[in-house]
């Protein structure tokens, strides 16, 4: 009785790692509310993160790679600001013995180009790894549905934006997938929201400096959309406003 119920937790981790990083593409997009890449990035960083500090904790092949891996130091501050404390500990624990063991063994020694460029920062992540991998799906769905599906362009039309970072990536890794009936379009739409995006904080960010103008200042000084221009252009950039983790 006690091996079944082990079998079949077992195989609930199993299904669970396969379908977290699954999303349907179209959800993404209905919402409607700032760039559909950074909601998706966001819901996958969100599952990743519950799925590693839970059930990944009883599944020996996620801490082999976790172990191997590590964490970037944004998703290291993401887990240490949950409750899950405990989990964490574990795997920073046998994390840590990896190292150990590697630093040991040289493995860490850097190269003769690390040398050259002057870093040596290892940057390696499972949180990172995974949902870049989902994303590259993500994208080969996002080319599809606008291949073959008209409502799907229109909701893809009605985003209200598209950050810098991600619109770069959606002309690298959704358009060349895009069919060569559509591609132009596609493209073509990528860069109207994109640019709106851009012309609207540009204008923010200029009217937010107006604004220290002796001539501007005062009681009645109308900063109107423009006093969190800044994080906003910062988040257009880097897809994160300041101070996110």
């Amino acid at each position: 009785m006690c091996y079944n119920g082990n079998r079949n937790f077992f195989k609930k981790v199993i299904f669970l790692a396969e379908r977290i990083y699954t999303i349907p593409v179209n959800e993404i997009f209905e919402e409607k509310d700032g760039c559909p890449i950074c909601r998706l990035r966001d819901i996958l960083e969100e599952r990743s993160l519950e799925y590693i500090l839970g059930p990944a904790m009883m599944e020996s092949d996620i801490r082999i790679e976790t172990n191997k891996m590590g964490f970037c130091k944004e998703h290291f501050f993401m887990m240490a600001s949950r409750r899950s404390r405990l989990p964490l500990a574990l795997m920073i624990e046998t994390h840590l013995d990896e190292v150990k063991k590697n630093i040991k063994n040289k493995k860490y020694r850097p190269d003769k180009s690390e040398i050259k460029s002057g870093n040596v920062e290892k940057k390696s992540c499972y949180v990172c790894d995974r949902i870049e991998w989902s994303k590259q799906r993500m994208y080969a769905t996002i080319a599809k549905l606008y291949s073959e599906e008209m409502s799907f362009r229109e909701l893809f039309r009605n985003q209200p934006q598209i950050c810098f970072n991600h619109y770069r990536e959606l002309m690298a890794f959704a358009a060349p997938k895009v069919s060569s009936k559509w591609k132009r379009e596609f493209e073509k739409d990528v860069d109207s929201i994109t640019m709106k995006t851009l012309e609207e904080i540009r204008d923010d960010v200029h009217h937010f400096t107006k604004m220290f103008d002796y001539r501007n200042a005062g009681e009645n000084a109308d900063f109107g959309n423009s006093r969190d221009s800044i994080e906003r252009a910062i988040k257009y950039m880097t897809t994160r406003m300041p101070g996110e983790k």
